[in-house]
């Protein structure tokens, strides 16, 4: 059993620490966050929810029952309705539908809490997990990208549609 929460100030510590683990298992699909992320982390974090707070962003981290982090969710460039999904479940956690069930959970508080319409999310080309995630969760695709040089896939989702 996972619950999504929005991002704390308290979380500061597990998701250091979420992030420093599983920074190797994120580089082999995902770009890289890269060194800055991790020395200027704390003044980061310290600003996140004063960001979220505007309504600009809606940070939140997935934990299961016994509240260790298991990964993240996140709308972020909120805009006249739309926002941009990204995610990341920690590799430990891959595999047992924490990634589907976290972003069909977003949606539904995109939709009912956060008044949006429609989302957008990118993944990269080999990322089939990530492809099967936005899949499940009724995302089509609807063009090529590239994440930091790296050849992608932009989807859209309509939030006033149900997932299959």
């Amino acid at each position: 059993m996972t619950k999504l929460e929005r991002l704390r100030a308290d979380h500061a510590p597990a998701l250091l620490a979420f992030e420093r683990e599983n920074r190797e298992f994120f580089a082999r699909s995902i770009p890289d966050r890269g060194d800055a992320y991790f020395s200027e982390f704390a003044a980061r974090h310290r600003a996140l929810p004063a960001e979220q707070d505007t309504g600009a962003c809606h940070f939140h981290v997935v934990v299961d029952e016994r509240g260790d982090l298991l990964g993240r969710v996140n709308l972020v460039d909120v805009q006249d309705g739309n926002a941009e999904l990204g995610y990341r479940i920690g590799e430990h956690a891959t595999g047992r539908g924490v990634a589907t069930a976290a972003v069909a959970e977003v949606c539904g508080l995109a939709a009912a809490g956060y008044g949006l319409t429609s989302l957008v999310a990118r993944t990269t080309t080999d990322n089939p997990a990530s492809q099967r995630v936005l899949a499940r969760n009724g995302f089509t695709v609807v063009g090529d990208t590239t994440l930091s040089g790296r050849p992608g896939i932009r989807y859209h989702r309509r939030l006033s549609e149900p997932a299959p």
